[in-house]
């Protein structure tokens, strides 16, 4: 048994997410959160004008919203075990003898290079909130005291919370919908995660040193979108 009663408590106790629904990141608290992936612009490669173009627009994008959103970047690894086996497997197809000592030449240094040197990838996100109002005796709490007491039919309390999932989740959608337009008039591509994608995203963003196994591949879809 821990001495310290801290030590025994699961890290999910720490992490204020109840689950992943829909392309919805629901919170323990009963907030929506939308988490969408956005592609990236070579500001320095832009003339003047296109430079004050892009922050005029992005200026009117942000002051269009009526509500809050957080930007981050995710900054991680990348793996290139795959391609490092993509070389060893044209190696060995190669029947030209200078072709094939260029081919593993190649394939050592990229290795040695990337054992001293970590190669990076960023990628870009947008979380969408959503935080409807508690309403006393809804159904969080209504929901747990007729499991208890038996004040309240539990597959009506199932209906009404999916009732109200849904409703807010549209909620939700709506300024998700306004900030993808709004990007793309700057011209930004950007696209909400799945449930698979939110699910190791979350993993990653946990896992720091487990990053450069797994990597994010966040979907062919969006593969095009990914920060470089």
């Amino acid at each position: 048994m821990a001495n310290n009663p801290k030590e025994a408590l699961p890290t999910q106790q720490f992490v204020d997410i109840k689950g992943v629904k829909n392309g919805v990141l629901i919170l323990k608290g009963g907030g929506l959160r939308q988490i969408i992936l956005v592609s990236g612009i070579n500001f320095d490669l832009k003339s003047e004008d296109e430079q004050n173009a892009i922050t005029a627009s992005y200026q009117n994008f942000l002051n269009s919203l009526s509500f809050s959103l957080q930007i981050f970047i995710h900054s991680r690894k990348v793996n290139i075990e795959a391609y490092l086996e993509g070389i060893a497997k044209i190696e060995v197809q190669e029947t030209n003898p200078l072709l094939k000592t260029q081919i593993a030449e190649y394939g050592e240094f990229i290795k040695s290079f990337t054992k001293e040197n970590a190669i990076m990838n960023k990628s870009f996100f947008i979380v969408v909130p959503y935080d409807a109002a508690q309403i006393p005796g809804g159904s969080k709490t209504s929901g747990f005291f007729g499991k208890i007491f038996g004040r309240k039919d539990l597959g009506s309390i199932e209906e009404e919370d999916e009732k109200r999932f849904q409703q807010h989740a549209g909620q939700l959608a709506q300024r998700t919908e306004q900030i993808v337009s709004g990007l793309s008039q700057i011209g930004i591509r950007a696209v909400p995660l799945n449930d698979a994608e939110i699910v190791e995203l979350l993993y990653n963003l946990y896992n720091p040193e487990a990053m450069e196994k797994k990597g994010m591949e966040l979907g062919e879809d969006k593969s095009g979108i990914r920060g470089r």
